[in-house]
């Protein structure tokens, strides 16, 4: 119909603007639809405004052609728009495609299929090669490899046997399982990474927020100046006033700011899920832009840089077989999971005999007293022994030590060592080349030990023989002292640092899959157990952010030039609505850019 209209061209008057105009109502329709309801919802500023007023008003002065196509251009924009709004969120749900849609429940012995929901703890399901695994259980019969790339971007499938967590969202591979649950669908892994990524988008940067803002003022205000100028320079220089008319239309055309208004989002939405794809949480496009300006990095020490798998190294016993120092220490320390008493269990390496021991006390941040075999016993630090007035050997090696006393006496000390990860000196070196300043580790063990894990790893700064509760404190005098250079992280292995995590600038849990407290104080959840992840995050969120500067600055940049030769006649209208959808079109490709979860290395 518009080319109809073109061959029409000088023909009657009347033919030619039925022509042009059925051509505009069938290319534009939709627009000024929206453009009215917009008056009637109060939202009377809008894209779809600015683009209705700039048409009709070409159509009012005669330019039929421009009309029509300022509108066609704006549509193939618009397409293109959606098209990539669209690419985007099927790259984040294709990526988060880990909601198991049934369970197969072992009910009377027979295998039931439901719907996850309908699950209850404690029930036993059966998961079949090729199945993804639909809640958190622990194996209780079988063998396979999982899939766990969905949850932590590793690609290399991990080995599962009985007594081991399973992680909903996995997919079983190679042999059945059987497993109890140990949560309800909604409490389950998969549960809370889904609905992380899903709010992600509603927690937005700075930068969002001021686009937001910016559209809001910019958007009348050059409603106001393409007024001005259809209006006062035919008063002043006597010319026609189709002619400045013309250029306030050009001059609103090209302000559409959709270019802004929907490549930053993309930006941020493309790194959060970017990041994804190497197992990495970002909860929102906030936490993302305060990680980009990561400055200071401080690491919790035991589970976080080293393996937290603690074991004996040697025993120095007063007065005692050092057999029996053992065995009295992993009795009083029976009734604690630390990693601590887990190696003094492991090193006595018989059953615990409950009956033995009574009375059990832990001493927050020192250590436990028992009552075993009818004698206090005492296990824990230094502190332990200073606070009951008990005289002691000071530490005179690297490594954890365990001090005891029975009945009052001291009987000697264990030396428990941990090791550390074998990523974590890599991953020191990766921050300080992503533009770490200062690299500091926080630990509740002996000065001593701390120091030579910091020098091993190449930490800057070390602080040491630290209750739970310093570790705040701790990470609140640092962050005074980064303030001015920039953000602060405190990474933790998400068992007991939630209160730490929620008070950094930004809180990094690791390794942390299955944690309920890590996912819910932390702003950025590394799903595996590996320190390296922390600088592909940090390199990720710098360039999305570099993504997103580089499309405000073009975007505004090329807007204010064609703004400035709409106004002078320097351009025309065609002119300026190809410059407003090509610069739409550069900047949505160029945000798409973070998709691709690369950190530009």
């Amino acid at each position: 119909m518009f080319t109809a209209a073109l061959i029409v061209g000088g023909t009657t008057a009347w033919l030619r603007l039925a022509l042009f105009s059925a051509s505009y109502l069938l290319v534009g329709y939709d627009v000024l639809i929206e453009a009215v309801r917009g008056l009637f919802r109060g939202a009377v500023i809008s894209e779809n405004f600015l683009m209705s007023i700039a048409t009709v008003g070409a159509f009012a002065i005669g330019e039929y052609p421009e009309g029509v196509l300022v509108m066609l251009l704006y549509q193939i924009g618009e397409s293109f728009q959606h098209y990539a709004v669209g690419r985007s969120r099927k790259s984040i749900a294709e990526l988060m495609d880990i909601r198991p849609d049934t369970a197969t429940a072992l009910r009377d012995g027979q295998p039931v299929t439901v719907a996850p929901e309908d699950v209850a703890v404690g029930e036993t399901i059966l998961i079949k090669p090729g199945e993804r695994v639909p809640l958190d259980g622990v194996v209780v019969s079988g063998r396979s490899t999982l899939d766990t790339a969905a949850l932590t971007g590793e690609a290399v499938p991990r080995d599962i046997d009985v007594g081991m967590e399973l992680l909903s969202g996995c997919v079983n591979l190679t042999g059945v399982l059987t497993a109890v649950t140990v949560k309800v669908y909604g409490e389950s892994t998969v549960s809370k990474i889904l609905e992380l990524v899903e709010n992600a988008s509603g927690n937005k940067s700075r930068s969002e927020r001021f686009i937001t803002r910016f559209a809001r003022v910019y958007t009348p205000a050059v409603v106001v100046m393409a007024v001005l100028l259809a209006a006062i320079p035919p008063l002043v220089t006597g010319q026609a006033f189709s002619v400045w008319l013309y250029r306030a239309l050009s001059f609103l055309v090209v302000s559409c700011p959709c270019a802004l208004v929907i490549s930053v989002p993309i930006t941020f939405f493309g790194g959060i899920g970017g990041a994804s794809r190497q197992g990495i949480l970002i909860k929102g496009g906030n936490d993302l832009e305060t990680l980009a300006m990561a400055k200071t990095v401080v690491f919790d020490k035991t589970g976080t840089l080293t393996q937290g798998v603690f074991d004996v190294q040697a025993v120095h016993s007063q007065g005692m077989d050092e057999k029996a120092l053992i065995e009295w220490m992993a009795l009083a320390e029976s009734g604690s999971n630390h990693p601590i008493s887990q190696s003094l269990r492991r090193a006595y390496g018989m059953p615990v005999s409950a009956s033995r021991v009574t009375d059990i006390e832990e001493i927050h941040g020192h250590g436990v007293r028992a009552t075993v075999d009818g004698k206090d016993v005492l296990a824990g630090n230094a502190r332990l022994m200073e606070r009951q007035g008990i005289a002691f050997e000071r530490d005179v090696c690297e490594g954890t030590i365990v001090h005891g006393a029975v009945n009052g006496r001291y009987v000697g000390h264990i030396v428990i060592a941990d090791t550390p990860k074998p990523d974590a000196k890599a991953a020191v070196a990766a921050l300080r080349s992503a533009g770490i300043r200062e690299l500091v580790m926080l630990t509740g063990d002996t000065k001593a030990v701390g120091e030579a894990v910091a020098e091993q790893l190449g930490i800057d700064r070390t602080v040491a023989e630290l209750l739970p509760g310093d570790k705040v404190r701790e990470v609140e005098t640092l962050m005074k002292e980064t303030k001015a250079k920039g953000a602060l992280v405190f990474v933790g292995d998400g068992i007991n640092d939630a209160p730490v995590l929620a008070r950094a600038d930004v809180g990094v849990a690791m390794g942390a899959l299955g944690s309920d407290a890590a996912i819910e104080a932390a702003d950025v959840v590394i799903m595996t157990d590996e320190p390296s992840k922390l600088p592909v995050a940090i390199r990720l969120a710098k360039r999305t952010m570099g993504i997103a500067k580089q499309n405000i600055v073009f975007s505004l940049g090329v807007k204010a030039a064609v703004l400035v030769l709409s106004a002078l006649n320097l351009t025309t209208m065609l002119v300026a609505v190809l410059a407003d959808v090509g610069v739409m079109v550069l900047a949505v490709l160029n945000a798409l850019r973070t998709l691709q979860g690369k950190t530009g290395e």
